[in-house]
């Protein structure tokens, strides 16, 4: 049986509690809520850090409401708060679209929003999600908070802009008019790591797309955000036309990897097809056409 390095374990009790116990530990200090991705790797010995500090009991950081013009979700909330919201499905339904193909109910009990974007894993569908989103992360430090946009959160494969001592408390997505947005997946069986998943979300307003936002998942060493794309459809009327050439630049800015998933064609075929299909959605939802 695979066993982690031995390390120590605390359990934090408040969010200034874990910050000072992050800042006290150091850079061989871990957080742990959910642990599905964590705790594998610690197995694995790819990941020994000297100490855990759980942060299961911070309910302060457990909700999704509605504040000053934004959705706020805490950092701790789990898959499956994710999926029942109705706020967000009302505003950003690609969260119930990524979290409905996102392992399995066991994962989605206990895993939270917080923990998928910090292990910033490439292959992971809420990175994606938030990057299309347009979402921004709050990051608290002992010199306060900051907010980070997800454009910038990413800094490298299982690398983020959370830095020693600090711990990532919210996700924040803008609330605008004319909202649309759907994730698209294919895997080889449910539940699995995606083959590739493409994040699209549109704004439109007056029949233009005013604002967009797509990533992909799984074909890059990081979530890759399809910024040739987007400048592509600002200020255009949405068209078949339009996003089978959106496609295209998927399938050409996407990096993907040979693997037991697939040959590197097949993927970016794949990521060309996705991205069109999520922008279809996306689109219809935006213009009502599509619940």
């Amino acid at each position: 049986m695979q066993t982690p390095a031995s390390f120590e374990y605390e359990r934090a009790t408040s969010v200034e509690g874990a910050l000072a116990s992050l800042q006290r530990l150091g850079s061989g200090a871990r957080v742990i809520a959910g642990g599905h991705s964590l705790l594998p790797m610690m197995k694995l010995r790819l990941a020994k850090p000297d100490h855990l500090i759980d942060i299961n009991d911070l309910d302060e950081l457990a909700y999704i409401r509605e504040q000053d013009g934004e959705i706020a979700i805490g950092a701790l909330t789990r898959h499956v708060d994710l999926l029942k919201s109705e706020l967000l499905a009302e505003n950003f339904p690609l969260f119930r679209d990524a979290e409905n193909v996102i392992a399995d109910p066991v994962v989605r009990n206990r895993g939270t929003i917080g923990g998928s974007l910090c292990q910033a894993d490439a292959a992971e569908d809420l990175s994606a999600v938030c990057s299309a989103a347009k979402a921004k992360v709050v990051i608290h430090g002992a010199d306060g908070e900051r907010v980070v946009g997800m454009e910038d959160f990413h800094v490298g494969p299982y690398m983020t802009a959370v830095g020693d001592g600090e711990l990532l408390t919210e996700v924040r997505l803008p609330l605008r008019p004319g909202a649309g947005s759907a994730h698209e997946k294919v895997e080889r069986r449910a539940g699995d790591w995606a083959i590739a998943a493409a994040s699209a979300a549109v704004w439109v307003d007056g029949g233009t797309i005013t604002e967009v936002g797509i990533a992909l998942s799984a074909v890059g060493l990081t979530t890759i955000h399809l910024s040739r794309a987007e400048e592509l459809l600002r200020g255009k009327a949405p068209s078949a036309e339009l996003f089978a050439q959106a496609g295209e630049i998927a399938s050409a800015d996407c990096s993907p990897g040979a693997d037991g998933r697939g040959p590197i064609d097949y993927k970016r075929h794949l990521c060309g097809v996705l991205t069109q299909r999520a922008l279809r959605r996306a689109t219809a939802r935006a213009l009502h056409q599509e619940a």
